[in-house]
């Protein structure tokens, strides 16, 4: 029996489509699982601040689709991606060295960092020159080290939302601001030369005070800003 040509038509470009998203669903699975690295402060530790103990890594790996069904099927599950968390609440510019500690080479490694609020907390709110210098060293220093490609560095947000009456430092809110724009400048252009920006602070300034909490600290939906801001950078990376 002989079928109209239209209908051999279609019998033939369905299977063609199935191999086309086959085909798909494979490349992402190719070769080595990639690993999602995060290195820095409690912007990407937050879990001890939420019931949930839920932090951005995490999220971007695999999302909490209950907690967050406007994200779902927007993480690493296509990849297999695996975390592996180094940030540690507290930590500063310092403490980076301890937390690459043991990190060996990887084809499809990926690096998140946030750092520099904590240093502002410490005294680079009120820093006259040398202490920002100091700190762009040390990151430097850091990064040249850090056997990953690329690094996606994160700015520090402000709590304050830029209302100087809601300054908590103990520093003059001029003075304070125009040290946050001097560590992010830094962490602008570290980023230009190591990997890319997710720009943190310029997204927390259209967020909310729920995004907070203990002032400074990101909450559950904090956890998912960062997260947010994260995103596309990160897919960017894995799909490469």
């Amino acid at each position: 029996m002989d079928f109209p040509s239209s209908g051999r038509r279609r019998l033939f470009l369905l299977p063609a489509a199935l191999l086309a998203r086959f085909g798909t669903e494979a490349n992402a699975q190719a070769g080595p699982a990639p690993v999602l690295h995060t290195f820095g402060d409690s912007i990407l530790d937050c879990g001890r601040y939420n019931e949930h103990g839920v932090h951005p890594g995490q999220l971007l790996v695999q999302n909490d689709d209950r907690l967050f069904p406007e994200f779902r099927g927007q993480d690493l599950r296509p990849w297999s991606a695996v975390l592996d968390h180094r940030a540690v609440d507290g930590a500063t510019v310092d403490g980076l060295e301890a937390q690459a500690r043991g990190l060996r080479p990887q084809s499809r490694g990926i690096a998140m960092l946030t750092v520099g609020g904590n240093d502002l907390l410490r005294g680079l709110a009120g820093d006259s020159g040398r202490g920002v210098a100091a700190f762009e060293a040390r990151l430097e220093a850091f990064l040249r080290r850090l056997p990953l490609r690329p690094v996606l560095i994160g700015t520090v947000y402000d709590p304050t939302f830029g209302h100087d009456e809601r300054n908590f430092l103990g520093v003059e809110a001029r003075i304070a601001r125009a040290n946050h724009r001097r560590v992010n400048d830094v962490l602008r252009a570290a980023a230009a030369r190591h990997g890319r920006l997710v720009d943190l602070h310029a997204h927390f300034l259209t967020g909310e005070p729920s995004w907070f909490v203990h002032t400074i600290e990101p909450s559950l939906r904090g956890a998912s800003e960062v997260r947010r801001a994260f995103l596309p950078a990160v897919l960017d990376a894995v799909k490469r």
